[in-house]
């Protein structure tokens, strides 16, 4: 089956074109300021260089993209906001937005109504709900023009009916509204829940807008093939339903590279280090998929607490601008502009790609323009380059001996081939585009993680069973090719009712059923 996979990075845009196991074309685009129009540049780049019978036939289009979390980190394109929290009398004294940065809270928060209702942590009502003030919160939005909601109920991934219910009540009263639910995207912890599903209902419209772009762009192509998009955990889902969740697509570009490196390398368990124009992202593989994150993760300055994977971002890429006497690395770098202001592009600012070039690593430019930098400058340069590495990785163990790395990225040639606390470093061919890889390889997925009370193990172990593979058909995968990759199951003592935490996780090949 053939796949086109595109991933949108901070300075580059890579495209690959594969059949089955084999990587057929690869092209390494500089992104542009306007991210849709680097796509239709490397879908028309990466065609034209597929001519002929291997650009036909192709059976899905999948692309990475960092669009939605850049608008939050810059404060763009960002929809104001009704906030609905469930919960009076309980959770008063904290209402939504409260631990937002001021000025994106500005940007994002509409109207906050907080109502009576919600549920006790063993699944009691605290009091009955208030429909009639959810009406009137509804009626309000609608005065004022907002149509993306977002609404949370205290404990709501344990009973959800208070969010089924103020959805149906929002849906009569604002038609046309994008309602986002919290107990669909994070877990127990009410603020750091509401804060995703905020964000989410913030992004929602950039969201429908980007994937009608997307899908211009793929026809303006002449593809007809269906469009998809990656997830934070290494699988993907069709573009009309990943618009309704947009932060699942949050850190999808290391995710797809760690994804990419497993494909390439043929190993399931190792530490990534992809190394990109303005930093190095570095996680673990296990199994074949990224670890994923146990704790709160903060997006643009505001903490979440929903499924993302474990990454550590360190200031280091091919971009990173190097002090005239190599002792600091970054944290400026100078991004997509390289091929402009690099010593050996003819520019002004010595990046590590110029280090690298003088090291003889890398051939880039015109060395030439390098040549005279002192040789105690790069090696100072270079040795402190191998150090942030090894720092890196050593945060990202978990065990104790050594673990083999898996070098990708534009920006690799920056990895020594020696790491402390590695066994060995592996380059893999088309490691340059590893994160385009990762797209067009991906399975579509569907993940439960819930909790289950007064049913027996067996029943909540079904139960969330049979759900995944619902979400899993409706993102786009074929019935009869899922398999269970992952199940966890863990009993909660201090709630009543022999609750346990489940969750599972069913991925398949690209369909329709």
């Amino acid at each position: 089956m053939k796949r086109i996979g595109i991933d949108v990075g901070g300075t580059n845009t890579d495209a690959v074109l594969i059949d089955g196991n084999r990587v057929l074309v690869a092209i390494k685009t500089a992104t542009t300021a306007d991210v849709l129009g680097g796509v239709r540049t490397a879908l028309s780049k990466l065609l034209a260089e597929a001519a002929g019978e291997q650009g036909r036939g192709v059976a899905a289009v999948v692309i990475g993209t960092t669009h939605f979390t850049n608008a939050v980190i810059e404060r763009r394109a960002l929809h104001r906001v009704g906030a609905l929290r469930i919960g009076l009398p309980a959770s008063a004294s904290l209402p939504p937005f409260v631990d937002w940065p001021e000025d994106l809270a500005a940007l994002v928060r509409g109207q906050v109504h907080m109502v009576a209702g919600g549920h006790e942590y063993d699944g009691r009502a605290i009091v009955p709900l208030d429909v009639g003030a959810i009406r009137d919160a509804a009626r309000r939005m609608a005065d004022a023009g907002l149509t993306a909601v977002g609404v949370t109920s205290v404990f709501s991934p344990l009973t959800p009916e208070c969010e089924r219910e103020a959805e149906r009540i929002l849906a009569e009263e604002i038609p046309n509204a994008n309602i986002t639910l919290s107990h669909e995207l994070g877990r127990i912890g009410l603020l750091e829940r509401e804060n995703v599903t905020l964000l989410n209902a913030c992004l929602q419209d950039l969201a429908h807008e980007t994937v009608a772009a997307f899908t211009e762009a793929l026809r303006g192509s002449g593809l007809s093939a269906p469009l998809f998009l990656t997830q934070n955990d290494g699988t993907i889902m069709r573009a009309e339903a990943a618009s309704r969740f947009p932060v699942w697509s949050f850190a999808s570009g290391p995710t797809n590279s760690m994804r990419g490196a497993a494909f390439l390398s043929g190993l399931n368990d190792a530490v990534v280090v992809d190394v990109g124009g303005t930093t190095s992202d570095i996680g673990y593989l296990k199994g074949g998929f990224p670890r994923e994150a146990n704790a709160a993760v903060a997006i643009g300055g505001v903490r979440t607490l929903f499924r993302m994977p474990d990454l550590l971002s360190i200031g280091l890429g091919g971009g990173t601008e190097v002090s005239a006497d190599g002792v600091r690395i970054g944290p400026r770098s100078v991004g997509f502009r390289l091929l402009e202001k690099g010593l050996a592009f003819g520019g002004d600012i010595l990046t590590a790609t110029d280090i690298a070039c003088a090291a003889g690593r890398v051939d880039l430019g015109q060395r030439t323009r390098v040549a005279g930098l002192p040789s105690g400058l790069v090696t100072r340069s270079l040795a402190r380059m191998g150090d942030m590495i090894a720092e890196g990785v050593d945060r990202m163990k978990t065990e104790a001996g050594d673990v083999p790395l898996l070098a990708v990225g534009g920006g690799s040639f920056l990895i020594p081939d020696q790491v402390e606390g590695c066994n060995q470093v592996i380059r893999v061919e088309h490691h340059a585009v590893a994160n385009a890889v990762g797209a067009a390889i991906a399975q579509v997925s569907g993940e439960v993680d819930q909790i289950f009370s007064n049913v027996t193990r067996d029943q909540a172990i079904a139960a969330a069973q049979t759900e995944a593979e619902g979400r899993a058909v409706a993102a786009g995968a074929k019935r009869g090719s899922l398999k269970l990759v992952e199940m966890e199951d863990i009993p909660l003592s201090y709630l009543p009712g022999d609750a346990r935490r489940v969750r599972v996780r069913m991925i398949g090949d690209i369909g329709s059923d």
